[in-house]
């Protein structure tokens, strides 16, 4: 009788390990009062650590959302922009490295407050591309800005 349950609890434990390393979270925050919508040239400024160019493919996004937008390192207020975009990322190891978490935020440019942020979470078996993940972030902060117009208040 014993040997017929031991199969059922390996697989048992080997669904409750895996459920564990699929998890997939994206949002995006509008700081109250803020309109994205005339918001038309960002400067995204290249964080000291990337080594992998996340910069440009924050920019090439927006650029391809109908932007105008630059990057470059970190320049002294007020950046010359609608909004200054800055942006964390953080990668792990599972056989190949993977970015596991995007933050973009954008800032304004004369006082580097934050105006909106996104982020996105993938672990390993959701994985997605940093384009993809560049992407997914932005989408979703100028659609929050979209739910925020669209909910009937006015601003």
């Amino acid at each position: 009788m014993f040997k017929k349950r031991i199969p059922t609890l390996l697989l048992l434990g080997a669904l409750l390990l895996a459920s564990g390393c699929a998890i997939n979270r994206a949002t995006a925050l509008q700081t109250p009062g803020t309109d994205l919508s005339h918001v038309k040239v960002f400067y995204v400024v290249k964080s000291p650590e990337d080594k992998r160019e996340i910069d440009k493919l924050i920019k090439d996004r927006l650029v391809k959302m109908g932007f105008t937008a630059t990057s470059g390192p970190e320049t002294p207020l007020p950046f010359k922009a609608d909004a200054v975009v800055t942006y964390k990322d953080k990668w792990m190891w599972d056989i190949t490295m993977y970015m596991l978490e995007l933050t973009i935020t954008l800032r304004n440019p004369t006082n580097n407050f934050p105006m909106a942020t996104g982020n996105s979470y993938h672990t390993s078996l959701t994985r997605k591309s940093p384009a993809e993940m560049v992407e997914e972030v932005l989408t979703n902060i100028f659609n929050s800005q979209k739910q925020v117009s669209t909910k009937g208040g006015t601003q």
